[in-house]
């Protein structure tokens, strides 16, 4: 149970209303009941304020205040809610454990309270940090690097000589560090590159539900600290990501590119090879960027370009048809004209 005056102090808000006003929960605005804790961050929430049963609601500092309900304000509403929710809800401390199933080579470093669960496989020279947590059917390669308080997610393939950073999470049925599609023609046959490069995902990083991250073919695939990938991303040989970047589902990005640091990458979007992607960039959704993208640029369409040159052609391709109708009319009417004043004595 926490107080509204406990959760101000807790997230540095400014309190609307009832300071001791308690809840012992926490829900969405339409299922929240009156013991519960919600938040609004979108303006049109703000109308519907008085609609919601919560007992305490989380508003920006610009949300109008309403008689009758206990309001927190704050300046990251949303952040805010988590951090309740994650002291309502504490997550488990890990035990230390290795189950009797698990394959790991006698040479293997092992931290402190870890716990490594049922069919896990670990290769020979590999470094597990303090507080790691390898769930069921992880496979990890020779010489694996994972530093402490990672969280393995079942069913992760990491091949030999990847690293992860401490405090990452790699979510289920990732594949990191399997070879790159490096090939070289050979008359008609296309002959296999050898790879011996490696992937190092840095400190404080999520790795999306099945994504695939290829090794470098002779160097390293690097992902900087603190970057985020949806489900079903697929990062190539060579990629360089800079830190703090999020890459949204279903992006692919092709090989030896380098995206900077802080750079948003929408869903679905597809980057070629051998480009520079600068800090802050945008890459809107269903891109296809053929080219470099300077610092903090917003690109979008196929091929890409400015986004709100994008915006404009985005409207006209539906009426395409129509206007390729109206154009052939009067193209036959300016012949017709032309001819007519040919004709004429």
């Amino acid at each position: 149970m926490l107080t509204a005056d406990q959760i101000a102090a807790m997230v540095n808000a400014r309190i609307h209303g009832d300071p001791g006003k308690a809840i012992s929960g926490v829900s969405s605005f339409d299922d929240a009941g009156s013991t519960d804790l919600t938040f609004a961050v979108d303006h049109s929430f703000f109308s519907r304020l008085d609609e919601t049963k919560a007992g305490i609601i989380l508003v920006p500092n610009d949300a109008p205040a309403v008689s009758g309900i206990t309001l927190l304000y704050s300046d990251n509403p949303k952040l805010a809610f988590f951090q309740v929710v994650a002291h309502l809800m504490p997550a488990e401390p890990l035990k230390e454990f290795i189950h009797p199933s698990a394959v790991i080579a006698d040479d293997c470093v092992i931290g402190d309270g870890t716990r490594i669960e049922a069919h896990v496989s670990i290769g020979q020279g590999c470094t597990i940090g303090s507080h790691v947590h390898i769930m069921a059917n992880t496979v990890i390669g020779k010489q694996c690097r994972i530093d402490d308080s990672c969280r393995i997610s079942p069913n992760v393939t990491l091949v030999d000589k990847t690293r992860i950073g401490r405090q990452s999470i790699i979510h289920p049925n990732c594949v990191i560090g399997s070879d790159g599609f490096g090939f070289v023609q050979d008359g008609y046959a296309h002959a296999k590159l050898i790879h011996t490069g490696y992937v190092h995902i840095g400190a404080c990083c999520e790795i999306g539900a099945g994504n695939t991250i290829d090794r470098g073919t002779l160097g390293i695939t690097h992902i900087g600290n603190g970057v985020k990938t949806d489900n079903q991303v697929h990062i190539a040989h060579n990629v360089k990501i800079g830190d703090n970047t999020l890459v949204v589902a279903q992006v692919g990005i092709a090989g030896s590119t380098t995206i900077g640091k802080n750079v948003i990458i929408a869903g679905k979007a597809g980057i070629s090879g051998h480009l520079d992607i600068g800090d802050g960039a945008i890459v809107g959704p269903y891109a296809g960027v053929v080219g470099n993208v300077s610092p903090g640029d917003i690109v979008s369409g196929i091929p890409h370009m400015p986004h709100k040159i994008w915006l404009k052609v985005s409207r006209i391709i539906p009426r395409l048809p129509s206007l390729r109708t109206r154009l052939l009319s009067l193209e036959k009417r300016i012949k017709k004209l032309e001819s007519n004043r040919t004709e004429q004595p």
